[in-house]
């Protein structure tokens, strides 16, 4: 078993780097690994509907977005898309996995369970699959009785799945895959605060840089305390403007505020802090706890 497929989508950046951390470390053992988002490779039109659909709904309007998870999370709902969506790329992802003949298939999204489990229901393809975690909530579209194996990111994970029906021995708790360098002992020698009396302080907003990062912004500069904010907006270019004109002249002695849009240093960055404030991602939570850094989620 040499040849990997790994199989992702784009909705926020978590799914992709578990994809490639995987792709990384299979390459470093010598596999031949292919690392493909789904939708890119078989459906232009649904790749911008639902990432750009999912980016809108989860920056702009995240209670709908949370209404819309909560209703897709039935079973009896959540079958008949998931059948549908298989059934419409159901010919090009068979045509990818003919064109790569991997001996094992990975996926790190849940739509990837649907697309491959439709296969193997059919007959048509019989390689192992692997799905991936990504979430310490398991979502009703991770389910199928086609997946061979589950990685989750805990035990409280793994105990979800078995609530829904998924066999025990199909279920390996191994952790969410993260990069390796999350796995080095913190550096506190790069720091922004010259005093000990200083907290430093990352205030995350995911990939696509949440909206609501702007109110914990405003309640920490409000704070008496001395403190060093590093914010990350991650890909919103127009939040990380906004908030970079509002705070260029905050200038009281003890506030001291750094704003990045998307950033590949998070590890370094996690490093020189001493708390993180950010919205619940499975991949975030999981590097916070390897660098063993607090956190704060908001619940706004």
């Amino acid at each position: 078993m040499n040849k990997i497929l790994i199989f992702t989508v784009s909705t926020g950046a978590g799914h992709n780097q578990v994809a490639r951390s995987l792709e990384n470390e299979f390459m470093i053992c010598g596999y031949d690994v292919v690392k493909l988002d789904v939708l890119k490779e078989t459906s232009k039109f649904l790749d911008i509907l639902i990432s750009d659909g999912y980016r809108l709904l989860a920056t702009n309007l995240p209670k709908m977005y949370g209404k819309l998870y909560k209703i897709t999370d039935k079973k009896k709902l959540n079958s008949g898309f998931t059948k549908l969506f298989a059934r419409i790329h159901r010919n090009k992802i068979h045509r990818l996995i003919q064109n790569y003949r991997p001996n094992l298939i990975i996926g790190t999204h849940p739509l990837t369970v649907s697309l491959v489990a439709d296969l193997k229901k059919r007959g048509i393809i019989h390689v192992p699959f692997i799905s991936v975690i990504t979430d310490y909530q398991a979502h009703q579209t991770y389910i199928s009785r086609y997946v061979d194996a589950y990685i989750t990111g805990s035990y409280y994970t793994s105990q979800s799945l078995k609530e829904r029906g998924v066999l025990e021995e199909k279920i390996y708790t191994y952790g969410i895959p993260i990069q390796r360098e999350f796995l080095r002992k913190r550096k506190r020698k790069e720091t922004f605060c010259r005093t000990k009396e200083c907290l430093t302080i990352l205030l995350m907003g995911g990939s696509m840089g949440v909206k609501s990062i702007r109110k914990t912004l405003e309640n920490l500069v409000l704070n008496r305390y001395p403190l060093r904010i590093i914010v990350i907006c991650g890909n919103n270019e127009i939040l990380r403007q906004d908030l970079k004109n509002r705070y260029k002249n905050t200038s009281d002695g003890k506030k001291k505020i750094t704003i990045y849009g998307f950033t590949k240093h998070i590890s370094r960055l996690m490093d020189m802090s001493d708390i993180i404030i950010t919205k619940p991602g499975g991949l975030t939570v999981s590097e916070a706890i390897a660098k063993n850094v607090p956190m704060i989620i908001p619940y706004l």
